[in-house]
């Protein structure tokens, strides 16, 4: 990965530099080497490493054991202090002293969907695919959602210094159902898990629970599919319940996907990241999802105006680990 960004003054010894982004499966590392050139970039399962250490000196082994002082690393996770305990994974860790076991001076942690908020004001027009709105307008709030291994939200919201982005849990708010389908899935994710977020659907393992729920709707004998086999099966036209899993679990994205650009008031944009979608991009641009996006009675043209764009940069979260890194070296 590269970039053609002007380079800001340079400090002095601070590269090369650690950039990583770790979700609940993989964790993704890579030497930024100058201002946003990214080389060695290294995607190692989570569950391939007891620690976060172990895996960190696993990617400096590849990397030709460099010589690093600075380090920024997002993370799928609130950041609330000093302990960090992920939400989809079973590492648990002190930030200091995970930076004193790797010898570093700096260490910084954000939240994984602040550093895509961050990426977003580095990505490139040919990483978008816009999905229905006009023009996004200058200046204004935009929003960033995506499912994944979890549900990612955050938004960035304009000032003088330049966009600042949000650092929320808003994957684990209530998930609103919209119709009687909807009702009797979050029904049915209510018995097995008390609370139902909107994470709960809209991530790779919502895929399978929304379809588990049509299934036992339906009387039908369900199979033990994963996510991805679902999406398979969804798009080869053969298998009407997959297809209707992929339906509703797109109106859903829909639906909180615009509550969040009404709650920011996003007409800058609303930014679709993750792993999952563009995976059926050709699917979703004629999917429910825009639809649903619009569907919001007074405010429907409101939100008819507003872009949606599903980004497809392959290492959003390094990108904007590097910025705040950045962010955080000039401001020390």
């Amino acid at each position: 990965m590269s970039s053609t960004l002007k380079e800001p003054a340079k400090f002095s010894g601070s590269y090369p530099r650690l950039v990583a982004d770790i979700g609940g499966t993989n964790a993704r590392f890579a030497l930024e080497t100058s201002y946003h050139v990214f080389e060695k970039t290294e995607v190692l399962p989570c569950n391939d490493y007891p620690t976060l250490v172990d895996a960190v000196k696993e990617f400096f082994k590849r990397a030709g054991n460099p010589e690093v002082k600075h380090a920024a690393v997002a993370i799928a996770n609130p950041i609330v202090g000093d302990w960090v305990q992920m939400t989809n994974h079973h590492w648990a860790f002190s930030i200091e002293t995970t930076r004193q076991a790797l010898h570093l001076e700096t260490l910084l942690f954000l939240n994984d969907f602040t550093a895509q908020a961050l990426a977003i004001t580095q990505t490139a027009d040919s990483d978008l695919v816009q999905i229905g709105g006009l023009q996004p307008v200058e200046n204004a709030p935009k929003a960033v959602i995506g499912p994944g291994t979890g549900l990612g939200v955050s938004g960035l919201i304009p000032s003088p210094a330049g966009y600042v982005p949000l650092a929320g849990e808003g994957g684990h708010t209530s998930f609103p159902p919209f119709d009687d389908a909807e009702v009797m899935i979050w029904q049915y994710a209510k018995k097995k898990f008390g609370h139902v977020s909107a994470e709960r659907f809209l991530s790779g393992a919502g895929l399978v629970l929304i379809y588990e729920a049509l299934a036992e709707r339906e009387g039908v004998k369900r199979q033990k599919l994963t996510p991805a086999e679902i999406s398979e099966r969804a798009l080869s036209g053969h298998f009407p319940l997959c297809r209707l899993t992929l339906d509703i679990f797109c109106a859903m994205l829909g639906t909180v996907a615009s509550n969040l650009a009404l709650t920011l008031g996003a007409r800058g944009g609303v930014y679709l990241c993750g792993g999952i979608i563009p995976r059926f991009i050709d699917y979703f641009k004629h999917s429910p999802f825009r639809n649903r996006f619009e569907s919001k009675g007074r405010f429907d043209a409101y939100l008819a105006a507003i872009p949606v764009y599903v980004v497809l940069s392959q290492y959003p979260g390094i990108t904007g680990a590097a910025v705040a890194l950045e962010s955080h070296l000039r401001a020390a």
